[in-house]
């Protein structure tokens, strides 16, 4: 082989190994995923939401219905408003149940839908008013050590 059919397989080479490298770290941070087809929008109030981030999943059953388009604080009532894109094939009762979830023991967090029994469905624009916050871990803990000391306390 000669010097520049050599060159040619190296640039080559070179080349396929950055879009993969593109192509990884789209995948890693949710951004190669399109936007779903005919989505709608939905609201939901949350006390806390721990990690949650814009282009998180919303899930259903394990299956991804959607992404978190927004997030945002109401002064009013010291609440974060999440806004979801729905994917429009997936319909949901009224009594739709939203909490934040945790993949794994560390992982990401995302919204999980727990669908009620409701026969009225939700449209868009309409809010998911049956809500459950994350669960902080350093609350927990705290508690539990707190209750534990309440313990010792009462034993004296």
């Amino acid at each position: 082989m000669n010097r520049t059919v050599l060159d040619l397989w190296v640039g080559f080479f070179v080349a396929i190994s950055i879009a993969a490298l593109l192509f990884l770290a789209l995948k890693v941070g949710n951004l190669s995923s399109g936007r779903l087809s005919d989505t709608y929008v939905l609201h939901a109030r949350f006390d806390n939401i721990g990690g949650l981030k814009v282009r998180g999943p919303v899930k259903s059953a394990g299956v991804l219905v959607g992404r978190i388009s927004e997030i945002r604080f109401d002064p009013a009532t010291y609440e974060a408003v999440v806004t979801m894109d729905v994917d429009g094939r997936y319909r949901f009762p009224k009594d739709t149940f939203a909490a934040i979830y945790t993949s794994g023991l560390l992982g990401e967090q995302f919204i999980g839908f727990d669908v009620g029994g409701d026969e009225k469905m939700l449209k868009a624009g309409d809010t998911v008013t049956k809500t459950q916050s994350a669960v902080v871990l350093e609350k927990l803990i705290s508690q539990f050590l707190f209750n534990k000391a309440a313990e010792g306390q009462e034993t004296k």
